[in-house]
């Protein structure tokens, strides 16, 4: 095979004869060419690539630490509503523990003044329950559905304190009466002496009116009040001795007269049984011994009528 040049001037040409490894070695050449260019365009655009992943890395690397930031807000802000309402239903649950307790105390008042059998409640244990058990699994309870199982049982802690409340008070008007009630001796331990009426004076001999009854007994044994009232006199009186005398309401006043030492001061608030003096021989007294009297509307009133009475 021949190779024919043309030139330019003259239009003369030459012709070179190509040999077979000529040939070959022409192809090589242009193969090689190819190759050089294919692999420099490969690293032109694997370099481009390297260069763009460098231009994005970062922008991507701020989203995602943008989005990570938001999410631990998020998270955050749930444990801090989370803890906000768990202390929210643990204030709710201090208070009705303390509500319960107050309603066990006013229970356990009723047991004590025998209004309610103390074997039928015992308010020191809880409440008996149960029930079968239940084929289907359990289910905890939710947030909104245990804060309304509180709000529902606040309501009925509500109610149930209304009504111990009243009952409460009308119990306690009824003890404040029956406290009040004048009844029963004003001594732990004697024997009648001398009645209410007339009678010969110890002193004279003449023919007395005795507004009360003497109640005899052991020096410095216990004058006590016959019902619940407020001491409006504590001191000496003459022809008494030391006196004290209760105001019971209702118009009626008691006097203890002849007292060795008086337990009490004016203005104090007695109740039925307590000690208000010890027994003595003061004033005009031939022993000791304690003279009672009753007054109504400042009339007296003879107390054997009151000491016979059962006390409510």
């Amino acid at each position: 095979m021949n190779i024919i040049l043309v030139g330019k001037k003259h239009g003369q040409s030459r012709v070179l004869p190509v040999t077979l490894p000529l040939a070959l070695l022409f192809v090589c050449l242009i193969a090689a060419v190819a190759s050089v260019s294919a692999w420099l365009a490969y690293r032109a655009a694997q370099g481009a690539e390297v260069e763009n992943r460098a231009e994005l890395t970062p922008l991507v690397v701020e989203v995602w630490q943008q989005r990570l930031l938001q999410q631990r807000e998020q998270l955050a802000n749930l444990e801090t509503l989370s803890r906000q309402q768990v202390d929210a239903l643990t204030l709710r649950l201090g208070e009705m523990q303390g509500r319960l307790l107050r309603l066990d105390a006013m229970g356990q008042r009723f047991v004590e003044s025998g209004l309610i059998a103390s074997d039928e409640f015992d308010f020191d244990q809880p409440a008996a329950v149960g029930g079968p058990e239940d084929a289907l699994p359990g289910e905890s309870y939710t947030t909104p559905a245990l804060s309304d199982m509180i709000a529902e049982l606040e309501a009925r802690i509500g109610d149930r304190e209304q009504q111990l409340r009243l009952l409460d008070s009308l119990i306690s008007r009824k003890q404040m009466e029956d406290d009040r009630f004048v009844a029963g001796r004003p001594i732990t331990w004697g024997w009648l002496s001398s009645r209410y009426g007339y009678r010969s004076d110890p002193f004279n001999g003449r023919r007395t009116w005795h507004a009360g009854v003497d109640l005899a007994g052991k020096e410095g044994s216990d004058i006590i009040a016959v019902a619940a009232g407020v001491v409006t006199y504590a001191d000496d009186r003459h022809g008494y001795g030391n006196l004290v005398e209760i105001d019971h309401g209702d118009g009626l006043v008691t006097r203890y007269a002849h007292c060795k030492t008086i337990a009490v001061n004016v203005g104090d608030i007695v109740q039925k049984g307590q000690v208000v003096a010890l027994m003595g021989s003061t004033g005009r007294s031939t022993g000791p011994h304690v003279h009672f009297e009753v007054l109504r509307d400042g009339r007296p009133q003879n107390p054997e009528h009151y000491i016979q009475r059962a006390s409510r």
